[in-house]
């Protein structure tokens, strides 16, 4: 049972989006075959999620406690105080395997500051008080951490870092994620006395924001990469939050059923658009 905790700790209706991002610097290259890569893949989900959303659990109990979408494999667990109290336990043990290994293949240079600056991404989202988290703009700012997954792919699998462009575009993409994710919360968040940017703004605006995001992610992609595909599925997401926000939804908060239909369908088009992210190597080079 206390693995099933942290299994929804871990936030599997997110894994889809970190194997994403681990495939984007390998792009076109045949590395399937190889044990590297799938530590990597490996790492990015089950590990990666206990240790990024297993603090934010540990932090986040009373606004957890408002919120009905939690306690499920999709959002994330509402643990027990007894269940807190071991988690960072279970989140230790479960790194270490991975930081070993690290550190044996890539050097203990490398291995120590990979899961250095994981930690302290971790750290000041989570920290009382003063973490990011609490801090409207800064929240989505610290979602740049991130791209570390970049650099984890690029180092176990012996292929050259992302071009800054690349880096850019991963950075706003994991921004207005978050920012999605926040626009569900913003009930529970608000009587916990979070003020997070989707509190700040509203509903109705944070929705515009993202649409503004996803609109200028696509501009990137096209004129950097080239890449048609995701530039029209970036602009199709787009015209979706100004459509939800201006007749579907607008101001009102989504249920429980439409939220998890909405991650849902998040995995569906992960998983549909990963590999042809992989097949066309479209964000390795820059035009």
């Amino acid at each position: 049972m206390r693995f099933a905790v942290w299994l929804k700790v871990s936030r599997p209706g997110f894994w889809t989006t970190s194997i994403w991002f681990y495939l984007m610097p390998i792009g076109g290259l045949d590395v399937f075959g190889e044990l590297p890569f799938w530590i990597g893949v490996l790492y990015v989900t089950f590990p990666l999620g206990l240790l990024i959303y297993g603090w934010n659990d540990i932090a986040d109990w009373a606004t957890d406690e408002r919120n009905p979408r939690k306690d499920s494999y999709l959002f994330g667990a509402r643990p027990t105080d007894r269940e807190r109290a071991i988690l960072p336990i279970g989140i230790t043990l479960v790194q270490v395997p991975f930081f070993v290994y690290v550190c044996v293949v890539e050097g203990v240079v490398r291995g120590v500051a990979l899961f250095a600056a994981l930690g302290l991404a971790v750290a000041l989202y989570n920290w009382p008080r003063w973490g990011f988290k609490n801090w409207p703009v800064v929240d989505l700012l610290n979602q740049s951490g991130y791209l570390l997954v970049f650099v984890l792919a690029s180092w176990l699998c012996d292929v050259p870092h992302l071009s800054w462009q690349a880096f850019l575009f991963g950075a706003a993409f994991a921004m207005h994620s978050h920012l999605f994710g926040a626009i569900m919360d913003i009930e529970p968040d608000s009587a916990a006395g979070r003020r997070t940017t989707a509190v700040m703004l509203g509903r109705i605006p944070a929705k515009f924001v993202v649409a503004a995001m996803l609109l200028l992610e696509a501009a990137w992609v096209h004129s950097w990469f080239g890449e048609i595909v995701t530039t029209i599925v970036l602009c199709l997401g787009a015209l979706w939050f100004v459509l939800d926000a201006t007749i579907v939804w607008r101001g009102n908060a989504y249920s429980s059923a439409v939220a998890k239909t909405f991650l849902i369908g998040w995995n569906l088009a992960a998983v549909c658009s990963a590999p042809w992210v992989w097949y066309t190597a479209a964000f390795v080079h820059v035009q």
